[in-house]
Parts: structure tokens; C-alpha cells; sequence
């Protein structure tokens, strides 16, 4: 059973809707702090502030923005630079790789447009500065916020030496709350260095060449997406992947349509058989599974996922309790230890930035007393940026099928065939709909070019449990990708147009 106040989508058999939370004014009285979740803690290091943020990633300097914006008092440390791993060395700069790859499939596929165009290669170094580019105006202008906020930012390794305090190279912050949002790692396997011609994302992201070629060690959101920059830049791939599919925690229906499209583009792939060891040899590296197989390469990209950025912090010294490295947190991201929240990627569950953000703005109006609504898991929005995208939000069919039953279940697939939008871009893919049979719409999965730009409808559709008849009736744009999910529902609320019955 869900817990109290939690919406789960799926929940009930009536059109129920969120409730409508009133945005904070200046005109709006703030609940006293001292009358939140605990009484207030001693002071051992002077004025307490309000709250005291331990991290500046997407959790972090999200939680100290909108804490700042409600009239609180913050101090935000972060050991690195503002902005943490999606600025620096995940989300921004990845994209930023996979818009110049889309480039170079644009030039060496121009002729299929009747457009004269060649690819003769690509500058890293030129790459490079355009990302590096893009990164650095996003840092300045995000450090810039901070300022404009009136937050206290402070450069430096923090640690918890207290329910209540933050230790930064002697210098102790103290805070009626405690935010954590240390963020995570790139993960490796036991007994796999990292160094030399073994790198994870960090290293590659730093490159300046394009390998000749690449194994990729994991098949998982970072993995294809690398496989796939590097692949439209020209390096031959080869994915190694344990589990039986290619982006694994997504639709099976999604997966298999990605393998068949990596295959058409020359990115091969090993599924269900593990790693076994690596051996550096004079010119790359010689990659052996646990079935005997071998794969030689320049390089070997270890992308096996991202852990949690706890250790030696002092979080367990003070009481809070962790998981496989995960700190443990109930619905409304509160540890259990005085007023003590963790938010992003050291809470179990998506490893995304928007979802860091969603939690560090529910945390900030949380630690202000305004109640604001649990974030729910399965309506956060899933993309996959390679070529071509998935993207998803809610159920699988197969978790769908689990929670509610075989015979509770209906499902629909619209192909991109049918729409015009996606006939002039030259991808090809399509939509799926979970639905509860005679409920609303609890799964939306997408894949072809540039379908992560609708998966904001899909939320909608989801955290609204909108029925088919009522995205039916909405009028889509013509020609647009996003019609597909309008002709999705109409197909699955029995009335489809450009589609075959």
C-alpha cells in the first residue's frame, strides 16, 4: 500500500488530479523553523543558519536556490565546482558530444537529403572548445544565482561532525537543517582499474582524439550514449553488456528496437555474458568475457553506473543509516537523525539531474513548512539522448502487467511511420502506451530522433492519469513529432486516423 499523502498514478479506478499548491509570496507567512521537524538543535559555532547544504550539484544548489528564494538562510559547500557532475562531467557535456556527433551524421548523410555535403573527420579540439564553451557559460551563470541569492558559498571538503554541523577544513557551518546531497561517482567493477587505456566517463569525456575503437563495459544509459557519439565520429564499438538487453531498466520493447538500430548503424553488442578481465597491451587492450570471448580495442570505457558519494563524510558517525552506500530516507527525504534530508543521487532510486532538482526544491518548501507533495519515482521522466533516443516516463508493460495483473493490462504501439514530422527527419521508432484496462495511462515509451522532447507530455499524461479520451481530444500540431502521441491515443481510445484499425 502506498504511504499516506503519497500519489501513486495508477492508484484508485477514478480520474482523481494533484492537488493545485500555491506558489510562496512575500506576503506569505513562513511557519516558525523552530516549529518543524525537530526542536532546535544547540549551537556549537555561533548563529546557526537555517540550513546548511552539503553538496552544489543539481540536489544541492536547487535546495539552496529555493531555500534562499523563501526568506532562509543558507550556506552551500561544495568540494568541487558549483554545479557538481551534470554541468561538468555528465549531462551538459555529453549532450553537448551528442549534438556535434548528430552534426557529423548530418554531413556524411547530406546526399539522402539531396543536400551536397561530405564528413572528412572531426576535430576534437575543436569539439572540445565548443563544449567546454558550453559549459562554461552555464557555471557562470549559475554561479551567478548563487550570488544573487544572498547565499553563503563555501569552497571546500565538507563532512558531518554533527546532527546540525558541517566541518569545512576546520571551519565548522552550523544549521537548524542538515541537507545532503553529496552526489555519486563513476563506478567500477571489483578488481578493474581505472588508468591508462581503462577509462570511465570522467577520462573520456577529456579525450582529444577519436579512438579508432572503443569496448564499452555496460549497455546502460552512459554506455549507448557514448557508444553512439562515438560511433557517428567513426570509431568502431563494441558494447559488452551483462544483462539481456541494451538499455535494460527501459520497455523490452524499447531495448530491442535501439539493438536493431545500433546494428544498422555498425554498433555491435554482447548481451548476457560478463566481464572476465582486461589486459593493456601496446596498442589498446584485450577485453575477455566469462564465455571466452575476446574483444581488442584502443580503448575500454568502463560504464557500469554511478555510485553513491558517501563514504568517509561522517554520515554513519552521526547516526545516518546507509544502504549499499545509499542513505536510507523516508517519503519526504528525511533521514531519521534530527534534521538531518538527503536528496539526488545518494537517495536510492533515478540517478538524474531533474529529479535532484525536483527533490532540492521539495526539500527547500519542506524544511519552510509549506507541505509540499512527495515526488513519485515512476512519474519522473527517463531519457536516453544516443541515436536514436529513448525516451520513457511511468510502467514498463512488464511492471504494469506485475502490479496489476495480465489481464488488466492494455498496451498499443504507434509506429513514426505514420507521421509526417518523422517521415521528413528520415528516423524512424515508435510510441507505446501502457494503460490500465478501462484507466488511465500509466506507462508512455517512446524511441526515434528526438523524442525526448516530448516526454514532458508523457508526464502530464502520467501524474495527470489521463485517460486516452482525454489526450485524444487535444489538438496536436501538424506537422509535429508530438502528434504521434496525440494519434497514439486516439488509436487507443478506439478511434485511430492515421493508423490502420
Amino acid at each position: 500500500m502506498a504511504p499516506e499523502n503519497v500519489h501513486v498514478p495508477w492508484a484508485g479506478t477514478h480520474r482523481s488530479r494533484r492537488p493545485v499548491v500555491v506558489p510562496w509570496t512575500s506576503d506569505t507567512a513562513l511557519p516558525s523553523l523552530k516549529e518543524s521537524h525537530v526542536a532546535e538543535p544547540a549551537t556549537p559555532s555561533g548563529t546557526p543558519s537555517d540550513v546548511v547544504v552539503l553538496g552544489g550539484g543539481s540536489a544541492g544548489y536547487a535546495t539552496a536556490l529555493r531555500a534562499a528564494q523563501l526568506g532562509l538562510d543558507v550556506v552551500l559547500v561544495e568540494s568541487g565546482k558549483l554545479g557538481g557532475t551534470c554541468l561538468h562531467n555528465g549531462c551538459i557535456p555529453t549532450k553537448a558530444l551528442l549534438h556535434a556527433a548528430e552534426l557529423a551524421d548530418g554531413a556524411r548523410e547530406g546526399a539522402r537529403f539531396g543536400v551536397r555535403s561530405t564528413f572528412d573527420g572531426v576535430d576534437m579540439a575543436g569539439v572540445n572548445s565548443y563544449k567546454d564553451g558550453v559549459v562554461a557559460g552555464l557555471y557562470k551563470g549559475l554561479q551567478g544565482l548563487v550570488a544573487s541569492r544572498g547565499i553563503t558559498y563555501v569552497e571546500g571538503h565538507g563532512r558531518l561532525v554533527g546532527p546540525d554541523t558541517v566541518e569545512v577544513d576546520g571551519t565548522r557551518y552550523t544549521g537548524r537543517h542538515v541537507v545532503l546531497a553529496t552526489g555519486s561517482y563513476s563506478r567500477t567493477l571489483p578488481g578493474l582499474e581505472i588508468g591508462g587505456r581503462v577509462v570511465t566517463s570522467d577520462q573520456a569525456l577529456g579525450l582529444d582524439r577519436v579512438p579508432s575503437s572503443v569496448v564499452v563495459l555496460g549497455g546502460g544509459v552512459i554506455g549507448v550514449e557514448f557508444a553512439s557519439v562515438w560511433r557517428s565520429f567513426g570509431a568502431d564499438v563494441q558494447i559488452v553488456e551483462a544483462l539481456p538487453h541494451l538499455v535494460p531498466n527501459e520497455d523490452v520493447s524499447l531495448s530491442k528496437s535501439l539493438e536493431r538500430a545500433f546494428r544498422k548503424r555498425g554498433i555491435q553488442f554482447s548481451l548476457g555474458d560478463r566481464f572476465a578481465g582486461v589486459k593493456e597491451t601496446d596498442s589498446g587492450v584485450t577485453v575477455t568475457l566469462e564465455s571466452g570471448t575476446t574483444f581488442d580495442a584502443e580503448l575500454l570505457l568502463v560504464a557500469v553506473g554511478r555510485g553513491p558519494r558517501t563514504a568517509d563524510l561522517g554520515y554513519e558517525e552521526q547516526g545516518v543509516t546507509l544502504d549499499r552506500g545509499f542513505v536510507v530516507v523516508d517519503e519526504r527525504l528525511h533521514t531519521g537523525v534530527g534534521n538531518i534530508w538527503a536528496a539526488g543521487d545518494i537517495v536510492p532510486g533515478l540517478q538524474l539531474a531533474h529529479r535532484g532538482f525536483a527533490q532540492g526544491i521539495f526539500l527547500a518548501e519542506q524544511i519552510a513548512g509549506l507541505e509540499p507533495t512527495p515526488l513519485v519515482e515512476s512519474s519522473i521522466p527517463r531519457v536516453t539522448y544516443c541515436e536514436p533516443e529513448v525516451a520513457s516516463v511511468g510502467l514498463t508493460e512488464a511492471d504494469a502487467r506485475t502490479t496489476f495483473g495480465d489481464d488488466a493490462v492494455e498496451t498499443l504501439e504507434y509506429n513514426l511511420a505514420g507521421n509526417g514530422k518523422s517521415k521528413i527527419l528520415g528516423t524512424s521508432g515508435f510510441v507505446k502506451l501502457v494503460r490500465r484496462k478501462d484507466g488511465p495511462v500509466v506507462g508512455v515509451h517512446m524511441i526515434g530522433a528526438r523524442v525526448g522532447e516530448l516526454v514532458g507530455e508523457g508526464q502530464l499524461i502520467v501524474g495527470w492519469e489521463a485517460y486516452p479520451e482525454d489526450v485524444a481530444a487535444l489538438v496536436h500540431a501538424h506537422p509535429t513529432q508530438n502528434e504521434a502521441l496525440g494519434e497514439a491515443h486516439l488509436a487507443l481510445a478506439g478511434k485511430p486516423l492515421h493508423a490502420h484499425n
